[in-house]
């Protein structure tokens, strides 16, 4: 990407998917978007996984290469052509919050494109049946992937998003629900003025892991409000692990400039 504000590698994404009342993100919508839909539904995905080699404009900043993030994001559409994949239409995310525990990164990213990143303290673990794993290997069949986050106040304080591994990578089916999840490479970040910023997030087709057990905890009415809060207490829809890969991001424009 020419114009690539951020580079880095995404890996273990820990993906779970949640079916919402709309009503739950009508308010949230970025103008010059629509809500998106996958299998009759609408759907939030609470999302972990490792930053890591994170570069600003080719540079790597010391102390902030790696790390992890937790987010919570759902899914929309811009009526015009994604020239790059030739799709009729561009297929978005918006973020409701992330989490990630570096400062700097928090900052960096609100001043940015204003989206509504926090800095707390996190930690993440792989684990496999006789040891853990380190964070590079590739993941196997019952290996464990935890993300956690401290809310500090809270009760709990603790909270983690997990999943364990049930079979092999596989590409993802085309118009699949986990290809409509992972799949989406534009983001959309409202703006304090009631405007919106698109930027284009580029990375090659993802491979997935199927999973069985899964579980998200903590205290989510704090994090994310008690409407959504409420939705994301019971287990999810669906679940599964990408495998990432490296990705850009790129220069956020306004839609009234573009």
């Amino acid at each position: 990407m020419k114009d690539a504000f951020l580079t880095a590698r995404w890996r273990h994404l820990v993906m779970l998917n949640y079916a919402v009342d709309p009503e739950l993100l009508a308010a949230r919508v970025p103008a010059g978007t629509v809500l998106d839909t996958s299998e009759g539904s609408h759907w939030v995905s609470v999302v972990g996984f490792l930053f890591l080699d994170t570069r600003l404009k080719g540079v790597p900043v010391p102390f902030h290469t790696d790390f992890e993030e937790l987010n919570l994001r759902f899914y929309v559409r811009r009526e015009v052509p994604d020239e790059t994949r030739g799709q009729p239409v561009r297929r978005g995310v918006v973020f409701v919050r992330e989490l990630v525990p570096k400062p700097a990164i928090a900052l960096v990213a609100r001043l940015a494109y204003n989206e509504a990143y926090s800095a707390v303290p996190m930690n993440h673990a792989i684990e496999r049946p006789g040891g853990p794993r380190d964070r590079l290997d590739p993941l196997q069949p019952g290996d464990t992937v935890r993300y956690g986050f401290r809310l500090r106040g809270s009760e709990p304080e603790w909270g983690e998003v997990s999943a364990t591994v049930d079979g092999p990578s596989a590409s993802l089916e085309p118009g699949s629900h986990a290809e409509f999840i992972a799949e989406h490479y534009w983001g959309y970040a409202r703006q304090r003025d009631g405007g919106t910023v698109e930027y284009e997030v580029t990375h090659p087709p993802w491979e997935a892991h199927p999973v069985g057990a899964h579980a998200l905890s903590g205290d989510l009415e704090t994090l994310y409000g008690s409407e959504l809060g409420a939705a994301l207490s019971r287990p999810a829809d669906s679940a599964f692990v990408a495998v990432g890969s490296e990705i850009s991001v790129g220069v956020g424009r306004r839609l009234d400039e573009a």
